[in-house]
C-alpha cells in the first residue's frame, strides 16, 4: 500500500509503502483527549514502512509514564500525524484524517469500548473489544 499525508499547514508530510497491519477505532479515554472528545481513527504500519519526507515533527511523550507512547505533530499548525505505542512495537499508528487519501480508511474492529460515549459510533457491523483485542498467535 503507497500512501501520503501531511499536516493542516503543510510544512510536514510523510509517506507510507508497505502493508497495512491494522486499521481501527480506539474509544479510550487518553485517545479521546488526544482528538478532542472522539474515538480516534487509525492505520497501523510498519515503522520501516513509514517516514516523514518534508520537515521534522515534534515529539510528546509522558515524564510521568514508565512506557509512555510517543505521539508526533507539527508544532506550528497542531495537527498530529500519529503515535508509536509500547502495546505495539515497531509500528506506527497514522490518524487517518493526516492521509491524502483518508477515503481509504475502512476499520477492522473497534477497541476500547468501555469508554464509548453516546456521542461516538460505531458501525453495527464492526466488531468491538471492551479493551484490546486478544493477541494473535
Amino acid at each position: 500500500m503507497e500512501l501520503s499525508g501531511k499536516c493542516y499547514c503543510g510544512d510536514i508530510q510523510y509517506e507510507i509503502n508497505g502493508e497495512l497491519q491494522a486499521s481501527f477505532q480506539c474509544h479510550c479515554r487518553e485517545c479521546q483527549y488526544i482528538t478532542g472528545g472522539n474515538a480516534n481513527i487509525v492505520m497501523v504500519f510498519s515503522e520501516d514502512d513509514f517516514q516523514f519526507t518534508k520537515g521534522k515533527p515534534s515529539v510528546f511523550a509522558r515524564k510521568d509514564l514508565e512506557t509512555p507512547v510517543k505521539r508526533f505533530f507539527c508544532d506550528k499548525c497542531g495537527t498530529g500525524f500519529g503515535s508509536i505505542s509500547p502495546s505495539r512495537p515497531g509500528s506506527f499508528i497514522v490518524k487517518v484524517g493526516t492521509l491524502d487519501t483518508p477515503e481509504v480508511f475502512s476499520p477492522d474492529f473497534a477497541i476500547f469500548t468501555c469508554d464509548i460515549k453516546d456521542y461516538h459510533h460505531i458501525p453495527e457491523h464492526l466488531t468491538s473489544f471492551d479493551k484490546r483485542p486478544p493477541k494473535k498467535n
